[in-house]
């Protein structure tokens, strides 16, 4: 890396949009109040509709991605999508992590860090000591129950959640951020310590989260502020993102 300058790689879904938006949005408001400066790189796993069968055949495409990405000598990258981690087992973030920082090392001849949204959204979490959270998801009910039963194998309790029941994975991309103003305040956040406003990579939320931090009181964060807060840390850089919620104070 050149000092100061940093190289962001993303392994996304074909279909998705928005971790391609939401990240750099969020880095782009960082150089507003710091000296670092970044660029965005991306490689594409075939995914269009959010099911079983697509996210695992999609995984599958992920070390392409992440050879890719190595020969742009990235500095950290990011594995943009939540779901396709989740759906392969409980814990699996870590396999996934060990084997594309494998195919990094085998490509440059040293580990470029990798971090999956998957990961990130459960160290995110433990970052805030959050021991019981409320979510939303955009996925359909079984899905949703798969992301919900992940986070709890980390010893995380899911006290509440809401399905949107969108399986089309462009039309959650298109969705209004500002939308789930409304729709989070029908969660029971009773004994919560944190709310994830948005538990998919692909469901735009940025824009709501300081607002909706500040109406209910509790850390709000999403699946693409946990990557950015664990990017930040792989790269050796203050985790302070303005307006961005609390995860991304610069307190964690």
């Amino acid at each position: 890396m050149t000092a100061g300058r940093y190289r962001i790689g993303q392994i996304v879904p074909s279909s998705n949009t928005t971790m391609e938006t939401e990240i750099p949005a969020m880095l782009r408001a960082r150089e507003a109040v710091a000296p670092e400066r970044f660029t965005f790189h991306s490689s594409r796993m075939r995914m269009k509709k959010v099911c079983k069968e697509e996210l695992e055949a999609m995984d599958r495409d992920s070390d392409r991605c992440a050879a890719e990405l190595a020969d742009a000598r990235v500095d950290v990258m990011g594995y943009a999508c939540l779901v396709a981690i989740m759906s392969m087992g409980k814990g699996y973030h870590r396999a996934s992590r060990e084997r594309l920082e494998g195919v990094t090392a085998r490509e440059t001849g040293t580990v470029i860090p990798v971090v999956t949204s998957a990961g990130a959204l459960v160290e995110g979490l433990q970052a805030l000591g959050a021991k019981k959270i409320a979510m939303v998801a955009p996925y359909v009910e079984s899905l949703t129950c798969l992301v919900a039963d992940y986070i709890e194998a980390e010893g995380i309790t899911v006290v509440d959640r809401i399905a949107l029941e969108i399986p089309d994975n462009l039309e959650v991309g298109r969705r209004d951020p500002l939308l789930l103003i409304d729709i989070y305040k029908r969660l029971n956040l009773t004994g919560a310590d944190a709310l994830v406003l948005s538990s998919c990579v692909q469901m735009p939320s940025l824009a709501a989260v300081p607002i909706v931090e500040r109406e209910c009181g509790l850390p709000v964060v999403s699946a693409s502020i946990c990557t950015t807060y664990r990017m930040l840390g792989h790269l050796g850089l203050p985790t302070h993102v303005p307006d961005a919620g609390a995860l991304l104070s610069g307190r964690y």
